[in-house]
């Protein structure tokens, strides 16, 4: 069989559903691989690069569309194209089905079956076939690039000859896969970054990359924001609330915001609305990358970028995938060869379509003449919509606040007692103990005092904490022995003495260590 990919037709799409390499990879499963021309130089395949990796390149579409038997598309086809489907082929490519009935009752009538790479089903199995993931991971990455691209300033802060630049605010709405992949883009350009979203248990994930979780002063029982299949699901009116009054307080000291919320067969709800652009400082930024399905700021219009009254931009780009079209593309089609794997399971280029199979079942939405979709649901969970049954709830801020100030009030009591006990014993020892004792019993408490407060004050940039303690007790063998070397007994001046030396070997040769080891960690 033949496994076939057009050239893209939607106006600006650069993404191809097939590179040299993924046509290696679908030759070893048994196909015979054809391209039409010039469908991969927008992503930076020549046909070249095709033939020498043993793809037979199309002429013209027509070519293409009576030969293959697979299709494989990136965006969904065009009616045009829909019409040229027939009962033996089998088309792969992103589809929508919630979102275009037309097209999948048009799909229905030639016959032919149809595998939507967006319905593929989260589940653990499927993973390496999810394409939304992978082009979403992309368009979160490239969103904060977007975002530097219009910021007139920097994200990490810095303190130059010229002065102190403060370090960039940035608030990610939604952790899913494109959330997840801002945030990490931005920490590590140096943003401050917070991040909210309706469903908790993400909490831990966000603040594992570096950012602050955006909490809401709500009841979590009131509020399940994990859908089937760990998407988010729709919130409720008094959630949504305390959600929009957050994002007003937030908006006057955010530079950044990167909206991602989206729900399964829903247009994109409203959650940055005019009034908070207005309130946001002028230079900001907004980056929109639900604008394809409405937008969740109230400002934003799909495909293009915006200035707001008081000088905020608005960027609505629905291709962010597209402008990173190489590695969108290796990746699709990745994702494509994965799904040809399942539909192939006795690599001898023939095509089986197991509609007993959860993952080829979810994404099938037309099979035989008949419309599949919804599908049913997988037979096994969603690993993202797992439940916290055990978990306790995270603390907010304030109460993580009154917590610490009781264990420090708890701390500060346990220590004013020890201190009134050690006072007491001194005071007993000295009452009793012979003068000799209590000078030498001076030195010894002197030396650890100052010993500890030496040592263990010098930055921990210079040394680990594992070499931070055996410095601090060398520090008080040292400093005990130097009070001691002017004793006129000719023992003690020799322990002394040699109490000094191995303390000094311990103490250097520590420091000597840390140096090492921190120069394994620095930049080249």
């Amino acid at each position: 069989m033949k496994i076939g990919v057009l050239k893209e037709i939607t106006v600006g799409e650069a993404r191809v559903a097939m590179t040299p390499d993924s046509a290696l990879q679908l030759q070893k499963l048994g196909y015979d691989c054809v391209i039409e021309t010039g469908a991969g130089l927008a992503a930076g395949f020549s046909d070249e690069t095709y033939r020498a990796a043993g793809v037979e390149i199309a002429p013209s579409s027509d070519s293409l569309w009576a030969s293959a038997d697979v299709i494989a598309k990136v965006r969904p086809p065009e009616s045009t194209e829909t019409e040229r489907l027939g009962p033996e082929k089998t088309l792969i490519s992103f589809f929508y089905p919630a979102q275009n009935a037309a097209l999948l009752e048009q799909a229905k009538a030639t016959g032919a079956n149809i595998v939507a790479m967006d319905m593929v089903p989260r589940i653990s199995r499927a993973q390496k076939m999810d394409a939304l993931s992978s082009m979403a991971n992309i368009a979160g990455y490239r969103a904060v690039i977007e975002a530097g691209n219009n910021f007139g300033r920097f994200f990490t802060g810095q303190v130059t000859a010229a002065g102190k630049v403060p370090p960039a605010k940035v608030l990610v709405i939604g952790a899913g896969v494109a959330g997840l992949a801002a945030i990490g883009t931005a920490t590590s350009l140096g943003a401050i970054t917070y991040a909210f979203d309706v469903r908790p248990e993400v909490a831990e994930q966000i603040e594992s990359m570096g950012a602050e979780f955006v909490f809401l002063d709500f009841n979590e029982s009131q509020q399940d924001g994990a859908a089937t299949g760990g998407y988010a699901a729709p919130s409720s009116p008094e959630f949504r609330e305390k959600q929009l009054a957050k994002f007003r307080e937030l908006a006057p000291q955010i530079d950044i915001v990167i909206t991602t919320a989206l729900i399964p067969g829903r247009d994109a709800p409203k959650l940055w609305l005019a009034d908070m652009v207005a309130a946001m400082k002028p230079g900001s930024v907004i980056i929109d990358l639900a604008a394809e399905r409405g937008g969740n700021c109230d400002l934003t219009v799909a495909d293009q970028k915006i200035v707001s009254d008081n000088g905020v931009t608005v960027v609505g780009y629905t291709d962010f995938p597209s402008r990173m079209a190489a590695q969108s593309s290796t990746l699709y089609s990745t994702n494509i060869r994965h799904m040809m794997t399942d539909l192939t399971p006795a690599k001898d280029g023939k095509l089986v379509h197991n509609m007993e199979d959860d993952v080829i079942r979810g994404a099938t939405v037309a099979f035989k003449g008949a419309i599949t979709y919804p599908p049913p649901p997988p037979k096994i969970q969603a690993i993202a919509a797992q439940k916290r049954s055990d978990k306790p709830k995270e603390p907010t801020p304030e109460e993580k606040r009154a917590r610490e100030a009781a264990a420090f009030k708890a701390q500060t009591k346990s220590q004013g007692f020890l201190l009134l006990i050690g006072t007491a014993l001194l005071l007993l020892v000295g009452a009793y103990a012979p003068a000799s004792f209590m000078n030498h019993f001076v030195v010894f408490m002197l030396a650890c005092f100052i010993g500890f407060q030496v040592i263990w004050n010098v930055s921990h940039s210079l040394h680990t904490p594992l070499m931070a303690v055996t410095n601090a007790i060398s520090g008080i063998v040292i400093l005990g022995a130097l009070l001691q070397v002017g004793s006129g007994n000719w023992l003690v001046v020799t322990l002394a003495a040699l109490s000094v030396l191995v303390a000094t070997i311990n103490i250097v040769g520590g420091f000597l260590v840390t140096r090492r080891m921190l120069a394994m960690f620095q930049k080249s």
